[in-house]
C-alpha cells in the first residue's frame, strides 16, 4: 500500500448524467481504490479537457455501466441494449485511446473492458444469450448480478496477480467481446467460452475484466488484488516519471 505522501492519483469514470442531473458511481469502486492506497478522482462524461487530467493521473479505472452504442463497432441494434449515452461513449473511447498511447496503468471493468476493446478496433456480442445460450447465466432477469466460475490463462499477468487459474466472480453483463482489438490478448473465459478478460502485452499495465471485482473486493482478497496491483503499478509509474530535481530516486 502506498504511503499518504506518495499515494497515486487514480481516475475513475462515472456513469452518465441521471434524471436528477447527477453523475453517479457506486461507492464500491472508490472504496476499493482507497483500500489499495490510491486517491480516487472521479471523471464525469462530457469532459473535453482530457490531456490536463491525464497528465496528473497515475492510473485509471474505466468503470461498468450501460451499453455502448453499437454504431461504434458496426454492430446490430438489439432490444436488450440499454442506457446508451453518447456523451459517455465519446469521453471514454477518447480516454481509452489516450491511456494506451501514454502507457497509463489502467483497469477496465465490465463496460470498461468493452470500451477498451471497441476503441482499439474490436467488436462486441450484442446479446450473449443469443450466441452462447443460457446454460450459464452472466446476468439474472431484471438485470441483476450473479456469480459464475472464470478460467484464467496460465502464465498471464492476470493469473499472476490473482494467484490462481480459476476464480468465482460477480457477473453482471449481457454483452461481451466478440473479436479482440489488435494488441489485446484473451486471458480468461467463462465455462461457456465467453471472453472474460483481456490484457495488452505491449502496455506497461493494462487489464480488462468483464466481471465486477469491486462488488466483492471488500470481503474477497482475490478481487481486491486487482485494485492493489493497479495502485502499485501506478505508484511505480509515478516514481519513474517524477522530476529528478537533482536527487537520486531509490526503489
Amino acid at each position: 500500500m502506498a504511503s499518504p505522501t506518495t499515494a497515486p492519483l487514480i481516475g475513475l469514470t462515472t456513469y452518465g448524467r441521471d434524471s436528477e442531473n447527477q453523475f453517479p458511481l457506486p461507492a464500491d469502486y472508490v472504496e476499493a481504490v482507497r483500500r489499495a492506497g490510491g486517491i480516487p478522482l472521479l471523471i464525469p462524461p462530457g469532459e473535453t479537457q482530457l490531456e490536463p487530467i491525464l497528465a496528473r493521473l497515475d492510473g485509471l479505472i474505466l468503470t461498468g455501466g450501460g451499453d455502448l452504442d453499437p454504431s461504434h463497432y458496426a454492430g446490430a441494434d438489439h432490444e436488450s441494449i440499454y442506457m446508451v449515452d453518447p456523451e459517455r461513449d465519446a469521453t471514454e473511447l477518447a480516454l481509452a485511446w489516450r491511456l494506451v498511447e501514454r502507457g497509463l496503468p489502467c483497469l477496465c471493468i465490465c463496460r470498461g473492458a468493452q470500451v477498451l476493446n471497441v476503441a482499439l478496433g474490436g467488436t462486441l456480442i450484442e446479446h450473449l444469450p443469443d450466441e452462447v445460450g443460457d446454460a450459464l447465466s452472466h446476468r439474472l432477469p431484471e438485470r441483476r448480478p450473479t456469480r459464475h466460475p472464470i478460467l484464467l490463462e496460465p502464465g498471464s499477468r492476470l493469473a499472476a496477480i490473482l494467484g490462481r487459474e480459476q476464480i468465482e466472480a460477480v457477473s453482471w453483463h449481457h454483452q461481451a467481446v466478440r473479436r479482440p482489438g489488435p494488441g489485446l490478448r484473451v486471458v480468461a473465459r467463462a465455462p461457456d467460452g465467453t471472453i472474460e478478460a483481456l490484457e495488452m502485452p505491449s502496455h506497461p499495465w493494462l487489464l480488462a475484466v468483464q466481471w465486477h471485482p469491486e462488488m466483492t473486493a471488500a470481503t474477497d482478497p482475490v478481487q481486491q488484488r486487482l485494485f492493489d496491483a493497479l495502485v502499485e503499478a501506478a505508484q511505480a509509474a509515478r516514481v519513474r516519471h517524477a522530476p529528478d530535481n537533482g536527487q537520486r530516486t531509490t526503489a
